[in-house]
């Protein structure tokens, strides 16, 4: 009698996946009923691990969670793509023993995240469509070539100084103009090779603050597209939001609805204070800012708040009340907490803001 081989099947069975991803490889580790199965290198390709799971684990539910890094989140996408469930994950958010801590390798970085996915005690971060990421790509991309810029404006400031270079009076209010860079490049050193270096320094300002102007006008053309058009022009109606700020907002965001409340809207932002706590008393310190935020929002926010402070009539009322009890570093935080409310009104409800009137 001819036997039959009894076919496998883990139908209802959860495998949870940790990945170490690097550039040239990936170390996984497979967790199976809370018990380790599996740790494994591999070629970077996700398709390579989907055949490997469904050929040892066919009909099962597979889990599979990655840091957040320089690769970004294309894996995820070909997971999906797949019918995989798949989140990515803050490093600082994976739960860490000591142990791990000071014997830490890939092999333990994937154990980890596998045994923590099992447990339940990962929190998936908020993952963007591939085209809202593109045009953030745009954005950041002109904040780097803007300080690029401010970089060589410092060098060409360091050399005058250095050789008591005085800048004529003409200039003290324009400086940067072409007529100020037209001044710089006749500036005579003592040496050949003093005017070359120079001349570099100015070349590449001049280098940089083209593309700086090129990427303004693609940044304004792309909030003129259906898909920002009316939220840029209710973000313009908040004084102290222009439209580089207005772009950053929303490719940053990207979907306000996702957060619950305007506390984690402003955590996101970084716009929260430390704490600390511990004892029996219930007693709470609270410490500076943050340092976990979004490092492209919170200081064009504060610098937007600045300006706010003096454009909107309300906001100006509250930082002069504001300062009174506290340094004006403090009181221009409070402003940014406000102005984030009318930002985060005017985007939930899709609104012109209306700035209030003091009696």
């Amino acid at each position: 009698m001819k036997k039959t081989a009894k076919k496998l099947s883990f139908a209802g069975i959860d495998i949870y996946v940790g990945l170490d991803v690097h550039k040239n490889n990936w170390t996984v580790s497979i967790y199976v009923n809370d018990y380790e199965h599996k740790t494994f290198s591999q070629n970077p390709q996700p398709s390579l691990l989907v055949t490997y799971l469904n050929k040892n684990f066919p009909d099962g539910n597979y889990h599979i969670v990655y840091e957040a890094g320089y690769c970004g989140f294309w894996i995820y996408e070909k997971f999906k793509a797949c019918g995989i469930d798949c989140m990515v994950v803050h490093p600082a958010d994976v739960p860490t023993t000591d142990k791990e801590k000071r014997q830490k390798n890939n092999r333990v970085d994937c154990r980890k995240l596998a045994r923590s996915l099992s447990n339940g005690d990962l929190t998936p971060i908020y993952v963007p469509h591939r085209d809202a990421l593109e045009d953030r790509c745009l954005i950041r991309s002109r904040r780097n070539l803007v300080k690029q810029q401010t970089r060589f404006k410092n060098r060409i400031k360091a050399m005058l100084t250095r050789y008591g270079i005085l800048v004529p009076e003409q200039f003290e209010n324009s400086r940067w103009s072409g007529q100020f860079i037209n001044w710089l490049e006749e500036i005579e050193m003592h040496r050949p090779a003093g005017k070359m270096a120079l001349q570099i320094d100015i070349d590449e300002l001049k280098r940089y603050r083209s593309q700086v102007a090129t990427a303004d006008r693609a940044i304004r053309e792309l909030s003129k597209t259906d898909l920002y058009k009316e939220r840029v022009h209710n973000l313009l109606t908040i004084p102290g939001v222009g439209i580089i700020t207005a772009m950053t907002l929303l490719t940053e965001i990207v979907d306000i609805n996702r957060f619950e409340n305007s506390d984690k809207f402003a955590a996101f932002i970084g716009l929260i204070a430390g704490e600390h706590s511990s004892g029996e008393e219930d007693h709470v310190t609270h410490t500076k800012l943050t340092s976990r935020c979004n490092k492209y929002l919170r200081s064009m926010l504060i610098e937007s708040a600045w300006v706010a402070a003096r454009k909107d009539p309300a906001l100006m009322l509250y930082y002069h009340n504001a300062i009174k009890r506290m340094k004006a570093s403090k009181a221009i935080i409070r402003v940014t907490r406000k102005l984030l409310n009318r930002i985060r009104f005017v985007l939930k409800n899709n609104k012109e803001y209306v700035p209030a009137v003091i009696k």
